[in-house]
């Protein structure tokens, strides 16, 4: 068996921001820090982890205040053909469309990752142009605290629901399920990022789920 491809769809905490003072602030935790970093090392040779992270990443939505980019559905299709063949996804995006500017409720959040995950198991680039193996990994519950308390306002509460929806979404589309709110909590500093313990715990709890899957 050749190399194993892992590629992890996500927001800013892929990409690995680190919890932010002020809103000027853009310090990003180093490749071995971050989680997906901390996958690779866990799962040894043998695998290859790309990291696919942009901060204000959304499901679907593009975003009026940060541009149309931010879309994780527009994207997804060219990013699931630049790095084919995957074996794995591991998508873990809805954090962001939790903003007040976008006005959803927790069940269109669960919503809009089945179109995600759908898009991915209905996709040719996993092995033998079938489609990739899928983890839906549901992110932690926001604290509306900090410098970007404001913008996430009324997120917390929805947050909070989101996980047994995201297991929901798993089930029906074949997927495994990551409840990184049973793992991992976000920093108190702005109430969504994690900071460098939360993603070692995480790196490590994805590494398992992505073991568990191989095992099934």
């Amino acid at each position: 068996m050749g190399e194993r491809v892992v590629l992890c769809y996500g927001d800013s905490n892929t990409h690995g921001t680190a919890p932010m003072a002020r809103l000027e602030d853009m310090d990003r935790f180093g490749p071995a820090e971050r989680w997906p970093g901390v996958m690779a090392a866990d799962l040894g040779a043998g695998w290859r982890v790309i990291e696919e992270g942009l901060p204000g990443r959304t499901t679907v939505h593009p975003d009026p205040v940060s541009g149309v980019h931010k879309s994780g559905i527009a994207v997804l299709p060219a990013v699931l053909e630049s790095h084919r063949p995957i074996d794995v996804v591991v998508l873990m995006l809805g954090t962001n469309d939790l903003k007040v500017r976008f006005q959803v409720p927790a069940i269109e959040i669960g919503v809009s990752v089945e179109r995600l995950a759908l898009a991915i198991r209905q996709s040719f680039c996993g092995p033998g142009e079938g489609p990739p193996a899928l983890l839906i990994v549901c992110p932690p519950p926001v604290l509306e605290a900090g410098c970007l308390g404001e913008i996430f306002a009324g997120g917390a509460a929805k947050s909070a629901r989101l996980a047994p929806i995201y297991a929901a979404v798993a089930a029906k589309a074949g997927a495994a399920f990551l409840d990184a709110g049973a793992v991992i909590a976000s920093s108190p500093l702005d109430g969504v990022h994690f900071d460098a313990a939360a993603h070692d715990a995480l790196g490590r709890a994805v590494a398992a789920a992505v073991r568990q899957m191989e095992a099934d």
